[in-house]
């Protein structure tokens, strides 16, 4: 079974570059700031793990993907990998973990509420959750993968009615990353002008999975054979944090426990 479909994006895929890239973003901001026991929620391929565990004193990355699991446990024997599907978490303690991050993952999670709230109850008094997810004012389609996306608005609002300080950022990028994001909903306009119907908004997740999957990918190449240079130039370092999360491309939240 291959994981590298275009919703989980991959190193090893030219095309892939500019998504992989902002999706380690977040890996390279909490090296700087985690310590202690570790939880990752959703470590899918193990994306900025190697920036994580040599800060920590412990690393539990949970992933529903059994294949992923297994190949992590051999890539990082340093760290401990579990399949789980969540919420609830409930193969751990209450309160004994300092950090937990996930990112990209609550947007897949149907019980949202109840997911955040096993974040809470996972972190010891004092831990701090570090979360991101698209912000859905900057998405270019419907994305079958995702339950729903988020405004600001409504995840600061979810996060304050469970957390007891929520900081609320957001990852945006420079000129040349907002030059491929416009270049991407040009694309990605030209093929919605088929779908005359609105069927993306009409029909059911499951049955859009597989166009959506062929379709994203043939984007992507596309985008790459007309501007192969802006593509493969493109670094973590042309996103940024920004205090303006309405007009990110990404929700980055801090959440905290008293």
């Amino acid at each position: 079974m291959s994981i590298f479909k275009t919703e989980i994006t991959s190193d090893s895929i030219p095309s892939d570059n500019p998504i992989h890239q902002r999706l380690l973003k977040p890996y390279t901001i909490v090296k700087e700031e985690i310590s202690g026991n570790v939880l990752e929620l959703g470590c899918g391929e193990g994306r900025g793990i190697e920036m994580v565990l040599p800060r920590v004193d412990s690393f539990l990355g949970l992933d529903k993907i059994d294949e992923v699991i297994q190949n992590l446990t051999e890539r990082f024997p340093e760290g401990q990998f579990m399949q789980s599907v969540f919420p609830p978490v409930g193969i751990l303690e209450t309160g004994v973990f300092d950090f937990i991050i996930s990112f990209q993952v609550i947007e897949h999670i149907r019980e949202d509420r109840f997911f955040l709230e096993e974040i809470y109850r996972l972190l010891r008094p004092g831990g701090l959750a570090i979360i991101t997810t698209p912000n859905i004012k900057m998405s270019l389609s419907r994305n079958p993968w995702h339950v729903r996306e988020y405004t600001a608005k409504e995840l600061t609002e979810l996060s304050n009615s469970i957390f007891d300080k929520v900081i609320s950022k957001g990852i945006s990028g420079n000129q040349k990353v907002m030059r491929y994001h416009e270049d991407n909903r040009r694309s990605v306009e030209k093929i919605m002008r088929f779908d005359v119907l609105k069927l993306q908004h009409r029909l059911p997740g499951f049955l859009l999975k597989l166009p959506y999957e062929i379709l994203n990918r043939m984007n992507r190449n596309t985008l790459k054979k007309g501007d192969n240079e802006l593509v493969d130039s493109i670094t973590f370092k042309d996103y940024v944090v920004t205090d303006n999360p309405e007009e990110s491309l990404d929700l980055f939240y801090y959440l905290y426990k008293k």
